[in-house]
């Protein structure tokens, strides 16, 4: 092997050089203040996003998985509150998003999946400084889905066929919130 063509197979390998192969990161990484938690909540309020898909599952015996997911979506020039955001609250992880194939600025995403940490940080941080918009019943139904999965009633019908009138309701929810002048 020559020495142009190891160091081109080091390049492709080495993760500080791609951009796109750096894991995403949560507080352990990020050095920063707090915010006020009323300012995070009044932020979750308008650009939070709860939602629950449920999507197959091989090793499932239902064969389908219920996927919590708590997120907030800025511009990559937002990622410093987004940083901020994840040190109030206390758990989360930032991704990076590429739009260039639609012409748009590169956003990043700050991401809660794990239902223990929704448990343990994201649920009692709400609860405490609790939301104040129509959004906060949008929380109230994503907080009952995801107790209800921790409790493992999604394994039983009954269950499951709850959660999926609860997502139901959570989706009608958030599409009345992007539809502007209707009453």
């Amino acid at each position: 092997m020559t020495e142009v063509s190891r160091a081109r197979s080091t390049e492709k390998i080495d993760r500080r050089r791609n951009p796109r192969l750096v894991k995403p990161f949560g507080k352990e990484r990020i050095r920063k203040e707090k915010l006020n938690p009323n300012y995070v909540s009044g932020f979750v309020d308008g650009e939070g996003s709860f939602s629950v898909s449920v999507g197959e599952h091989k090793t499932l015996k239902r064969g389908l998985e219920v996927r919590p997911e708590f997120e907030i979506e800025l511009r990559a020039d937002d990622r410093e509150i987004l940083e901020r955001i994840v040190v109030t609250i206390g758990t989360g992880r930032i991704y990076d998003c590429s739009y260039d194939r639609y012409g748009w600025y590169p956003h990043v995403k700050y991401k809660i999946t794990n239902r223990k940490d929704m448990l343990t940080f994201l649920f009692p941080f709400l609860d405490k400084y609790p939301l104040q918009a129509k959004k906060a019943k949008s929380y109230k139904l994503f907080r009952q889905i995801v107790l209800m999965t921790c409790n493992k009633e999604h394994l039983n019908d009954r269950g499951f066929e709850k959660i999926v009138l609860l997502r139901q309701k959570l989706r009608e929810l958030g599409k009345k919130s992007k539809t502007f002048g209707n009453r």
